[in-house]
């Protein structure tokens, strides 16, 4: 369905006669020089995608791409349009899971067309917010971009300090006193940060192609400000790497506690049978029922049996006190 549409002359919003679905006439009222057009659209279908290809002429494959989505974030250039695709992230605290969606942008000399999936980075506010800059807005679509851009980018930022909550936890976790079982998490966040490096990596450089003004239909004079969103997402990516690392490190202590849990464990019980096998071993003996036995017919006998008991299990409680086995 279509979110807004609207024309823009000198960093203005234009009021317009026509419908909002009226593509045709909308691009039409943008009749001056630097005069663009900005249409959005949530999940549309292929047949309103079409009526928005037919004004603007796009390309087909393009129109494609943003109608089945799912692609990787990219840049590409057809014959009198870019087309980049961006993914966008949010974070669902309750699960450890990052949700992903989909924005199309659609840039040509007078129009962007803007096609978002997913309920993620809503562009409504950023579109308000443009608004307010007359100054910036000014710059055609090249602003829009900028606008867009940013507020996917800074939805990455928030989601990588989500992760980082979350690592910090499990990294207290691991090393804490008690017993835990952090395997199953650590791995669902490094699936996570996955999910997110495959949104911020591949849009590096379609970044860099935009602050250096390596692309046609955005201009020169919006490379700062791409320059910027292009720092942040450096950022963002630089953080990934290092959390990832730390979730690393993090299940290869959780793995060497594991193990020397199991090793006390297991010294604690060969301990216990050590205090049940030595009195064993002398009621064993004292109970063969030999005929020849100096200590059949000691009247003290069966006393110091137990005596010898207690004072082997004593020696030996004391010696694994000692040795840390209890």
């Amino acid at each position: 369905m279509i979110v807004d549409s609207a024309v823009y002359r000198h960093g203005v919003r234009l009021p317009v006669d026509c419908h909002l679905h009226d593509y045709a006439a909308l691009r039409a009222a943008a009749s001056k020089e630097h005069d663009f057009v900005w249409v959005g659209l949530y999940e549309p279908s292929h047949v309103e995608l079409g009526e928005i290809a037919q004004a603007f002429d796009l390309h087909p494959l393009a129109v494609e791409d943003a109608v089945v989505a799912h692609q990787r974030p990219k840049l590409e250039r057809y014959e009198n349009s870019l087309f980049l695709v961006l993914k966008t992230l949010w974070y669902v605290d309750a699960d450890d899971a990052v949700e992903t969606g989909e924005i199309n942008v659609f840039i040509g000399a007078d129009f962007v067309v803007t096609v978002r999936h997913g309920r993620g980075s809503a562009l409504s506010d950023a579109r308000h917010a443009l608004e307010q800059k007359q100054s910036v807005l000014d710059h055609g679509p090249s602003a829009v971009v900028y606008a867009v851009c940013d507020a996917v980018v800074d939805g990455y930022t928030a989601v990588v300090a989500e992760l980082q909550v979350d690592v910090d936890e499990v990294e207290e976790s691991v090393f804490s006193d008690r017993r835990t079982q952090d395997g199953d998490r650590i791995y669902v966040l490094k699936r996570e940060l996955s999910e997110v490096r495959r949104a911020v990596l591949p849009l590096r450089e379609p970044m860099r192609r935009f602050a250096t003004a390596s692309v046609d239909l955005v201009e020169a004079e919006a490379g700062p400000f791409f320059r910027d969103v292009s720092d942040h997402l450096a950022q963002a990516a630089e953080e990934i790497d290092t959390l990832d690392s730390l979730l690393s490190s993090a299940f290869d202590a959780h793995v060497s506690r594991i193990a020397m849990q199991q090793n006390d464990d297991m010294r604690k019980i060969s301990a216990g049978a050590a205090l049940v096998v030595v009195p064993t071993l002398i009621a064993g003996v004292y109970g063969m029922n030999f005929t020849h036995m100096p200590e059949l017919d000691w009247t003290f006998g069966y006393p110091f049996a137990l005596l010898l008991m207690a004072a082997a299990v004593g020696g030996l409680w004391v010696l694994f006190k000692k040795s840390g086995w209890f």
